[in-house]
């Protein structure tokens, strides 16, 4: 080979082995090998809500394939603040996950004037996992059946909502309604909705607004009644039954989601590969059936989506908690 032919091949092979590494990096990404010990998910309420059934979920679908155990960890309290805080004071070795909420990571930093961790620095994003309206339920022997005579109603008889906790969307979800209604429905705040619900049957408490995995088997039983959804559409789990905004308050939206966390710190090519396990369980026939007739809607995606989602959302609800006036110590 002529020499400066030679050197003009080598001079093109230095430029493509650079390439070759940088197109082979997602590609490692995928391969990491995770579990290599026991893992436990985090939930931060108590079991029966949402969060704990995408935990046990996702826990089910890992522990027939992945070779380790997977458990679900329950830690309420404090509005999702107790177990958020416990995963991320966790060394980072991808053996501790969390389900985050709209409450810990988006409601509560605008809400608690002291925070026990940084709901943007102190975790590494994994995935979004779902997102779900809230639905206004009440018992009952509350005479109002829509949200006008809701209001009315409100404004001449005490009435109280229950939540699972202050800081939660169930909980904004009553702040917005009081804000954008002129109303005053006092907030008894519970553990969690399975505290919650006996008090709302048995007619200690008037409503709640809650998820509608939890509420929708009390609907269909007929041991409350429904009287609108939070979301700015209606929701195909009950689709005869209207919004907030259509029935009276234009632009209320309150809805509920969860994702994926891990504590800060997390390997790259770690957090890419529970990102990939996430989204082929929630790809699978089952499980979005499942889920989807529990009125979740399924969504996971990027590390980079959720970061921004978060970003936004702690925007969004910012204002929503200064504009409710609440505020927690």
């Amino acid at each position: 080979m002529h020499r400066t032919t030679f050197r003009h091949a080598l001079a093109c092979l230095g430029l493509l082995v650079p390439l070759v590494l940088l197109t082979a990096v997602p590609a490692l990404a995928q391969t990491a090998v995770w579990p290599t010990k026991p893992v436990k998910i985090v939930v931060t309420f108590p079991p029966g809500g949402a969060p704990d059934t995408l935990a046990r979920v996702l826990a089910d679908k890992w522990g027939q394939t992945l070779g380790q155990p997977i458990t679900v960890d329950n830690k309420p309290g404090a509005g999702g603040n107790i177990g958020s805080d416990f995963v991320a004071k966790s060394v980072a070795d991808s053996t501790t996950l969390l389900v985050a909420t709209v409450g810990t990571h988006a409601i509560n930093p605008a809400l608690y004037s002291v925070m026990p961790y940084n709901h943007i620095k102190d975790f590494t994003p994994i995935s979004f996992l779902a997102s779900t309206p809230n639905l206004l339920v009440v018992n009952n022997a509350v005479p109002a059946k829509t949200v006008k005579e809701l209001i009315a109603l409100a404004g001449k008889t005490p009435l109280t909502f229950g939540s699972s906790g202050s800081g939660t969307s169930i909980h904004l979800s009553g702040e917005l309604f009081n804000t954008l209604a002129g109303v005053k429905m006092q907030h008894i705040p519970y553990k969690g909705r399975a505290q919650a619900v006996p008090d709302l049957l048995g007619g200690r408490i008037s409503m709640i607004f809650d998820n509608m995995p939890s509420a929708l088997p009390l609907v269909k039983s007929g041991d409350v009644r429904a009287i609108a959804v939070t979301s700015a559409t209606r929701s195909a789990a009950l689709p005869n039954v209207p919004t907030i905004a259509e029935s009276g308050l234009p632009g209320f939206e309150a809805s509920s989601w969860f994702a994926l966390m891990a504590p800060a710190g997390l390997p790259r090519d770690v957090q890419m590969r529970i990102n990939a396990e996430t989204a082929r369980v929630l790809a699978m026939p089952d499980v979005r059936e499942k889920l989807t007739q529990l009125g979740l809607d399924v969504a996971p995606g990027s590390p980079e989506a959720l970061a921004s989602h978060i970003q936004t959302e702690t925007v969004k609800w910012a204002k929503v908690v200064k504009e409710s006036g609440a505020k927690l110590d």
